[in-house]
């Protein structure tokens, strides 16, 4: 949970520059125009990050918190294995977010229908036999601690 809100706040930044990078060049004035662009943009930006950043082993809160993501099999994913794990990631989001619009529900139900799913959703993490993510099982990759790598130590001064 530690390492999902430094990723937060990370994405922040992140999201922060594609964002005011979209704006300065579409000359968006007002924050609902050109909304489903920005949208757009904004998910193919996360997407680059995390593909990227997955197929590679680790973003930067991963790093910090000691934790991989690999296949199965222990490998790095590819590309390809990334993009799956980001697509199947929104299932974090998208569910509650589709039954609110269609039902017409306010800001005040997403927020409660959101809290309740991500909430089912990390039970049934807690409930898998191997502790890993809905998304996870359905991408065959799996989250795993990676330990610190061993500093050296540094040799003592000769005395002054």
């Amino acid at each position: 949970m530690a390492c999902w809100m430094y990723e937060g706040m990370l994405l922040f930044a992140v999201v922060f520059i594609a964002d005011y990078l979209f704006s300065a060049l579409s000359q968006t004035r007002h924050a609902l125009e050109n909304r489903l662009p920005q949208q757009i943009f904004l998910f193919l930006v996360l997407g680059i990050y995390f593909v990227w950043f997955w197929s590679r082993g680790q973003t930067l809160a991963m790093k910090t918190w000691h934790i991989r993501i690999v296949t199965r099999q222990g490998q790095n994913l590819s590309q390809k294995q990334a993009f799956v794990r980001y697509v199947l990631s929104w299932l974090w989001f998208v569910p509650p977010w589709a039954l609110t619009w269609a039902l017409g529900l306010d800001a005040r139900h997403v927020l409660w229908l959101s809290l309740g799913w991500i909430g089912l959703w990390m039970l049934l993490a807690r409930l898998h036999r191997d502790r890993q993510f809905v998304h996870d099982v359905m991408a065959r990759t799996r989250l795993v601690s990676s330990p610190a790598p061993v500093k050296a130590a540094k040799p003592a001064k000769a005395g002054v």
